[in-house]
């Protein structure tokens, strides 16, 4: 039970957590106050009115007095009676008149004060009754019945000014406890979205410094971490394209050693063995030995080729970056004739500059060569389209998928090293039965000088 508590107070926001206690005081301060007007009100009352219960047995005793040395003692009963103020709390009450009333009953008639508060108060019996003797016969009584209703009233206004004090304080508090609480609570709602950023890797936008001493010194910390993330980084790009760029750089060295140096080398053997065909007429098993050489030196000249495609595609400096992945989806098609292939490849591809468009290049057909080799799919598809200076790329199929755990091949690791050294990103996952790989990269068009 305590445990659910906890998580249950936990779960609550900051001002709640802050509140529930005010609130919780304001209920015990007005039951205390409650209980201190029924302890104190009662004893207060009869105090206050014990003067003038003393002036009714004084007076009782002073009219017997007169009455004793009276040569006509009812007549001055009488005019003692006639003396007296109806108003006044010290009455004369016949014998015949039955007993005296009670406190509460004049208080029937006081609007200004509720019931239930009436109801509250415990009055305190304060009847005094002082008997009247004529002649040795009790003839009646001075009689104390006070009228409470100003007392009364006096101490409900008394608690209604303290409940407005205690209301009045409670609402001080609460107003200064939620300004505090915004105060606080802006800037560490500032320093979480910062964070969330931090966390994202976007370090350009610095976080708000505010609030009390602490948060502010968190802030500026978070901003230190935020800018020391973003040099890293920026030198991580930095470095990644280098890599890059050195990649590139051997590939082309390398390209140009197998066409200037094996590329003549086969040509050679071929136009050799072709003289050799050419010259004499096949001789027993040596015709049949030159047409092996032969086919042998033409299967090697299209894996050059082949290799020469994937180590530098010249044909996109000659034909464009769309037309160049439009024939990169033929060969697929002729590769993989039994995967429906779909594509929609943007035009606007062509504008795109040399190094971001072989990155381009490479991410397709490294897609695409994950589908043909891997994916047992029946049905490809392949998107490029160019919108609001991002370059979207996405590959899918309905293969089986990639085995878990193992995200990123060797073939898509470099390609996302490449990806992010062009300040872009690539991912890889699986929804609704597909595999998609998708990358988004900056892209800037060339424009026409002559527009």
């Amino acid at each position: 039970m305590r445990v659910r508590i906890d998580l249950m107070w936990h779960r609550l926001s900051f001002r709640t957590q802050l509140f529930l206690p005010l609130g919780a005081s304001f209920l015990v301060a007005l039951i205390l106050a409650g209980i201190l007007l029924q302890i104190f009100a009662t004893g207060q009352l009869a105090d206050e009115n014990e003067p003038a219960r003393r002036s009714t047995r004084t007076i009782a005793a002073a009219l017997n007095n007169a009455l004793r040395v009276s040569d006509n003692p009812q007549r001055t009963l009488e005019a003692f009676v006639q003396s007296l103020d109806s108003s006044s709390d010290i009455q004369f009450r016949a014998v015949e008149a039955g007993p005296a009333p009670s406190p509460k009953d004049g208080l029937r008639n006081l609007q200004a004060v509720p019931k239930w508060f009436i109801n509250l108060l415990t009055i305190p019996d304060m009847d005094a009754a002082s008997p009247v003797v004529i002649d040795g016969r009790p003839v009646g009584n001075i009689v104390f019945v006070p009228d409470l209703s100003a007392d009364l009233f006096e101490k409900w206004i008394g608690f209604v000014a303290l409940i407005g004090l205690v209301v009045a304080l409670m609402l001080l508090t609460g107003i200064i406890a939620y300004v505090f609480a915004g105060t606080a609570l802006r800037p560490l709602q500032y320093l979480g979205e910062g964070l969330t950023r931090i966390r994202r890797g976007d370090y350009a936008k610095p976080i708000p410094v505010g609030g009390p001493t602490e948060i502010r010194q968190s802030c500026e910390e978070a901003n230190a971490l935020a800018a020391t993330l973003a040099q890293l980084s920026e030198d991580n790009r930095e470095l990644l394209h280098r890599l890059v760029s050195l990649q590139d750089d051997e590939r082309r060295d390398l390209a140009r050693e197998l066409h200037d140096e094996l590329g003549p080398l086969l040509f050679s053997i071929r136009a050799g063995a072709i003289s050799l065909i050419e010259a004499s007429p096949p001789i027993g098993n040596l015709g049949n030995s030159v047409e092996d050489v032969l086919q042998s030196v033409e299967a090697l000249q299209q894996t050059n080729r082949r290799i020469l495609d994937r180590l530098r595609p010249l044909y996109i400096e000659r034909l464009g970056l769309e037309a160049s992945v439009q024939t990169l989806l033929r060969n697929f098609r002729k590769q993989a004739p039994h995967i429906d292939l779909t594509a929609t490849i943007d035009p606007g591809l062509n504008a795109i500059d040399a190094p971001l468009a072989q990155t381009v290049y490479r991410v397709i057909q490294e897609g695409l060569t994950n589908v043909l080799r891997h994916a047992k799919a029946s049905h490809a598809d392949v998107r490029a389209i160019v919108a609001d200076a991002t370059l979207a790329i996405e590959i899918s199929d309905d293969g089986g998928g990639f085995p878990e755990g193992n995200v990123f091949g060797r073939g898509l690791t470099g390609m996302h090293e490449r990806v992010r050294a062009l300040s872009g990103s690539l991912s890889l996952l699986r929804a609704d039965g597909r595999t998609y790989v998708r990358c988004r990269l900056p892209v800037e068009i060339r424009r026409n000088p002559s527009a």
